[in-house]
């Protein structure tokens, strides 16, 4: 998230936002009460002598402005048990929202919130109590929650002399003096911000204990308590309470819990990008079998070296370095970016070797930045798949209905061009969710290793137990965007018991 390669394009029209957040709104508001109605039917089936019922809702999309999804990159740039199986939703498509996120508890009592999953940052941070910004509502109608330290039993804050604070504070040159509360100010790659204070406390997740099965556990975690976001961190179209941030640094929640033994250092995440959510789990994988890559040294995100470009069966002729731009060496990995960005010369070569398949075409430049055309038949069929090739012979393929999206009735290329980016961001190469979704990758930080392989998001994944040597299944997920308010709550209990009481009777 740091460094995020986008710009903001221009923005729609007010009475097209308008109404196209009234479709939201009103599409969330259905799914709810759809949600209320078969979920009282089917307690009354229960209570009446029928079966057992289960809720099951597959996350859908809903299709919002090109301008958003560039502001949204913008935005985001004890003993070791089996796994921990980490519930996500959302989706990354080009043409829906493109945001994945967790619910985890936090607290003693825990309490639920919802965090973007985001591998390209290294500090997980929530909004808390008297943030004067935040939102009470963000992405789909969620209903967020402010983090309070006080509510907390195991709630504690952060001051300077902490160790941790020292390493945070060790590149910085604001001042940190002893008994200070430890500050923190995260700065993403287009000026956006959050910006608190740190705190300790008990982050609740699910520990695999068997085949689709999880108990409750917990680990200390410092993370940042956020007093201020900025006002882009702060839209309520797709505000969420906070960022996870799964870095390579010491101070990300993944490095925290293995360097206090509670797992290993190691992680996958499948996101599904047809059905929405997916599978982000804990621990050593052992199906599938994955091909795996060096991590280039010395560098602050996850980057590999890719060593070429295929489109088709032809292979792009690139200059040697093109895939270093001053510090930065490889491409960048990152769940965080929706789209993927590659330097000018890269991005020019691409363009035109993928639409010289279909040289007819009439060719629109979409809110200046996405190249776009009129074409109704099956893009798989009339375009070519792109395999970018890494070392160890880690090839990774995206096919056209991957990287093409439907818009207003023309499709996209979803191919971004970090040439016209600024600063340190110009000409790197990130890959985001158009290349990762429907692909299980796998970060071996004990092994500074990662790859990938395509596999069904919707399925299974099997960890092993380091401990037992047993392997269990970890399945996917799709957190429901549907929240209701406490006063919502309180009337659907009622309707509730209501309906239980009236079958009891009728039963009798």
């Amino acid at each position: 998230m740091n460094n995020r390669a986008a710009i903001a394009a221009a923005a729609p029209a007010a009475e097209a936002e308008r109404v196209e957040k009234m479709g939201r709104n009103n599409s969330n508001s259905i799914f709810c009460l759809l949600f209320l109605v078969n979920f009282l039917n089917l307690i009354s089936t229960k209570v009446n002598g029928g079966g057992v019922f289960q809720v099951d809702y597959k996350f859908a999309g809903t299709e919002r402005s090109l301008s958003a999804l560039r502001e949204h990159d913008s935005i985001r740039h004890l003993q070791i048990i089996a796994g921990v199986d980490l519930p996500i939703g959302g989706t990354g498509r080009p043409d829906a929202v493109g945001l994945y996120y967790a619910k985890i508890g936090i607290g003693t009592p825990s309490k639920d919130y919802y965090v973007q999953v985001d591998t390209g940052s290294d500090i997980m941070w929530v909004n808390c109590i008297n943030c004067q910004q935040c939102p009470t509502r963000g992405y789909r109608g969620l209903e967020l929650t402010q983090y309070n330290p006080k509510d907390s039993l195991t709630g504690q804050l952060i001051t300077c002399e902490w160790e941790f604070c020292k390493e945070i504070m060790r590149d910085s040159s604001s001042g940190c003096t002893s008994n200070e509360t430890c500050l923190y100010t995260e700065v993403y790659g287009d000026g956006s911000f959050s910006m608190g204070y740190f705190v300790e406390d008990f982050v609740q997740y699910d520990r695999v204990s068997g085949d689709l099965q999880t108990q409750s556990a917990n680990g200390s975690v410092i993370f940042g308590c956020g007093a201020g976001p900025s006002a882009d961190l702060s839209s309520s179209d797709d505000a969420l309470d906070g960022v996870l941030g799964f870095g390579k640094a010491n101070s990300s929640l993944i490095s925290q819990l293995a360097s206090a033994g509670r797992v290993k250092n190691m992680f996958a995440h499948c996101l599904d990008g047809v059905n929405g959510g997916g599978i982000f789990a804990i621990g050593h994988v052992v199906q599938p079998k994955v091909n795996m890559t060096a991590l280039v040294p010395n560098q602050s995100h996850y980057n590999v070296n890719m060593t070429a470009i295929e489109v088709g069966h032809a292979m792009l002729s690139l200059p040697t370095e093109v895939f270093t731009v001053g510090d930065t060496k490889g491409a960048i990995i990152d769940s965080g970016t929706t789209l993927a960005y590659f330097p000018e010369v890269v991005y020019q070569q691409l363009v035109v070797k993928i639409l010289s398949w279909q040289p007819d075409l009439k060719l629109q430049i979409v809110h200046d930045d996405y190249t776009c055309f009129d074409y109704s038949d099956s893009v798989d069929d009339g375009f070519p798949p792109v395999t970018f090739h890494f070392g160890n012979s880690l090839n990774l393929t995206v096919y056209p209905h991957d990287y093409l999206f439907p818009f207003d009735g023309l499709m996209c290329v979803g191919w971004q061009n970090s040439g016209v980016l600024s600063g340190e961001k110009t000409n790197i190469t990130l890959l985001g969710d158009l290349v990762l979704s429907n692909k299980l990758v796998l970060y071996d930080l004990e092994n500074q290793t990662i790859g990938w392989t395509t596999y069904n998001c919707s399925s299974s994944i099997k960890l092993k137990d380091e401990i037992t040597g047993s392997v269990h299944l970890v399945g996917a997920h799709s957190i429901p965007s549907c929240a209701f308010s406490q006063s919502a709550q309180k009337a659907f209990i009622f309707l509730l018991l209501m309906t239980l009481l009236q079958a009891i009777f009728t039963g009798l």
